[in-house]
């Protein structure tokens, strides 16, 4: 049997895509005020899990179940192009799945009940017969409840030893997990071509990509601009103030990328979501002040 080079394995993992979901696991660590003192073989085993497997499981899964439409959009990639010949990507999605939930088990049953949940989202996302991401809807809100708000809950649940975390951490983990459906929106503006030859309604497909882009933006910024409320309520003025600061300059952002949407996404995503993650930071050191 034919294998795929380790190179094509790496691509079709997608290293680049780990770092939103462990940035979020770390925020979670940040936010659960607890001390990292002898916590720093789970904190690292939990970004692992969070990047190198949860995130690369899900990676290999839509990688899998999106060749047909990749063949048209991104005929590069390691499937469609044959570098990952015969069933290899199932085989991978496989694999990872398993060793993910092996990794999570040692990170107690909070820890692994959020990663569990986050690995049948992955799968729901893409794989039939739910295949949430054929609507842009639900599939982004799943991308975004497991990249950002299961990540982070998992990070907060390890440094409480497997407790379920402060509502407070709850709360800002739901709403940044709510912003981050407009991140994902952002990811479907290159690939609308493709999505409406395969029935896929993403949100460029179903709202034409000047309805998405301003969508995607009040998506991402209302939930940001709840955040400084409850900063503020939480007797926090400095960090609410740093969260307003980075917003507001998204809110400069989101004026150009509204304006020529399809061309200035992929910018945005670049320059706009960084803003969008350091404040999630600053309100997890927030409240880990409001814990001291």
């Amino acid at each position: 049997m034919q294998r795929p080079a380790l190179s094509a394995v790496a691509e079709l993992l997608k290293p680049i895509t780990w770092f939103p979901p462990m940035w979020a696991f770390g925020c979670g660590v940040v936010a659960s005020g607890l001390p990292a003192e002898g916590r720093w073989p789970v904190i690292v085993a939990g970004v692992l899990l969070a990047g190198p497997f949860v995130c690369a499981t899900s990676q290999a899964v839509n990688d899998w179940f999106d060749r047909h439409v990749d063949a048209i959009n991104e005929p590069q990639r390691p499937i469609p192009s044959g570098r990952m010949p015969g069933h290899w990507g199932l085989y991978i999605a496989l694999l990872w799945t398993v060793l993910s939930l092996l990794l999570a088990w040692q990170l107690g049953p909070a820890g692994f009940i959020a990663a569990g949940l986050g690995l049948l989202l992955a799968w729901a996302y893409s794989a039939p017969p739910l295949r949430l991401k054929r609507n842009g809807w639900w599939g982004n809100a799943a991308c975004g409840l497991c990249y950002e708000g299961l990540a982070w809950t998992t990070g907060a649940a390890v440094m409480a030893m497997g407790q379920w975390p402060d509502t407070r951490s709850l709360a800002l983990a739901l709403l940044y997990s709510l912003g981050a459906h407009g991140i994902m929106t952002l990811n479907d503006f290159k690939s609308m071509a493709g999505d409406r030859q395969m029935g896929i309604r993403s949100l460029p497909v179903m709202l034409g990509a000047d309805r998405a882009a301003r969508v995607a933006s009040a998506v991402m910024a209302l939930p940001q601009a709840v955040v400084v409320a409850l900063l503020l309520s939480w007797g926090q003025p400095a960090h609410a103030a740093g969260v307003a600061g980075l917003l507001a300059v998204q809110g400069l952002m989101m004026a150009r990328f509204i304006a020529q949407p399809v061309q200035r996404a992929l910018w945005y995503s670049g320059a706009g979501v960084p803003l969008y993650v350091s404040g999630m930071l600053v309100s997890a050191f927030a409240l880990r002040g409001v814990m001291a």
